[in-house]
């Protein structure tokens, strides 16, 4: 399928990084907290501003990719990348070799994709969906959202939905959280046994919660820096709560670790590890750091009887499964097609918008110029049926002007492209 936008008055581009193009670390550089998603969309359009409106934008970030929605009259692609380079203390040259930069009509089509859980580390899962339209809202409250990327978005929902209602695409996806259950599974082989702790409260670690303990741990602890949210979520579970500052002290009493909270700088340190596992008697710990930028220095992993594993660790087990979906992909993949084909036809009408509005204008104007003059003519006792006669000749004159002197000119080549314009605009039969 043609992507292309034709010669459109609204440029469409994106910038981003996600699981398949940077490594775990660089995407922690760009990780934004969902408070922090408003003013780094007013800085970046206050920085890309041109003598016009500045650009409609809008801003993914999740555990696996950051992403940039950028909307306006001229693409700048060359300054978001330097903006959000300086923004994540990188050169522009290092993240333009681990980014994906689009345009037109690929914008749709990856945003589709992105919906529908079609670009997910997680073939199908459904977290991205939910993700996508709180970093619209976000965008929307900020107002930041114009009309082209609020009309991007609400495609890329209605084919999400589509493709979840058509195809199976989510039918044998693995979640992280299955994956993580998956993996302690191998190394410990009683789960009845095994004490959990669970850093942060969010959606990642409710999720991880909710699978691990349909295994029936032993125990499950909720630690996270507001006490309060911490025990709704173990409520849930049945669990304890710990307190952040206290979990230096306590992490020996874990067998399994998730952490997944917002911090920008590591929680759980090699030091504290290390003093874990002598009071442990070198029984091992799992630990899954679903967080990104990370939770748990990396250094973390060369422990011995220590077996941690990431975002990125994970892959190789969610991709699980994924001969089983190719059916469904290459079904979901035509929905995404007409999505993206609809998408720019409604942009190529947009371009006819101004040109609409002239064309009621001038049609006004001459209307209004014809009623004066008839007006003034009936005044002064004129008949009426010879002023009806004069101001439908005015009009018809008026609107034929410029096709006349089209065909009266000297140029073949213009007469030619104007007698094929006037017989198809004024010469139609009727049907």
């Amino acid at each position: 399928m043609d992507d292309k936008f034709y010669n459109l008055d609204m440029a469409v581009w994106a910038l981003g990084i996600n699981h398949t193009t940077a490594p775990l670390d660089l995407r922690g550089r760009f990780a934004f907290a969902i408070d922090q998603v408003a003013p780094t969309l007013h800085a970046l359009r206050t920085n890309l501003a041109s003598s016009s409106q500045p650009p409609e934008a809008a801003l993914l970030s999740t555990c696996n990719r950051t992403e940039i929605y950028l909307a306006a009259e001229q693409a700048a692609m060359d300054a978001t990348i330097d903006w959000l380079a300086r923004s994540g203390g990188v050169s522009p040259a290092e993240l333009r070799s681990h980014a994906y930069t689009l345009e037109d009509g690929r914008v749709a089509r990856h945003a589709f994709r992105v919906a529908s859980g079609l670009d997910s580390m997680v073939l199908g899962e459904a977290q991205i969906l939910g993700q996508l339209k709180d970093a619209v809202r976000v965008a929307d409250e900020a107002g930041t959202l114009g009309s082209t990327l609020n009309q991007l978005f609400q495609r890329s929902f209605a084919v999400a939905k589509e493709v979840r209602t058509a195809t199976e695409i989510g039918a044998h996806s693995i979640s992280m959280s299955a994956a993580a259950v998956r993996l302690a599974g191998q190394l410990f082989e009683d789960f009845t046994r095994l004490r959990v702790l669970f850093v942060g409260a969010g959606e990642m670690i409710e999720l991880a919660a909710t699978h691990f303990a349909a295994k029936n741990p032993k125990s499950i602890t909720i630690a996270n820096r507001t006490l309060e949210r911490g025990e709704k979520l173990a409520s849930r579970f049945g669990g304890q709560v710990l307190r952040l500052a206290d979990l230096p002290s306590r992490l020996h009493e874990f067998d399994v670790v998730v952490s997944s909270t917002a911090s920008q700088l590591p929680i759980i340190g090699l030091g504290a590890v290390e003093r874990a596992l002598k009071q442990r008697k070198r029984r091992p710990i799992f630990m899954v750091d679903l967080a990104v930028p990370r939770d748990i220095e990396p250094e973390v992993k060369a422990l011995e009887d220590v077996y941690l594993y990431t975002v990125d660790d994970l892959a190789h087990v969610v991709q699980t499964g994924q001969a089983h979906r190719q059916a469904a992909v290459a079904q979901a993949e035509a929905i995404v097609d007409a999505g993206v084909q609809n998408f720019l036809h409604w942009l190529d009408q947009r371009r006819a918008v101004p040109m609409i509005r002239q064309l009621h204008a001038q049609a006004d104007e001459w209307r209004e110029a014809e009623l004066a003059r008839a007006r003034k003519l009936l005044a002064r006792g004129d008949d009426v049926e010879v002023v009806l006669d004069a101001l439908s000749r005015g009009l018809t004159q008026k609107m034929l002007h410029g096709a006349l002197a089209e065909l009266r000119a000297g140029d073949e080549v213009t007469r030619q492209r104007a007698m094929g314009a006037i017989e198809h605009f004024f010469l139609r039969k009727e049907g």
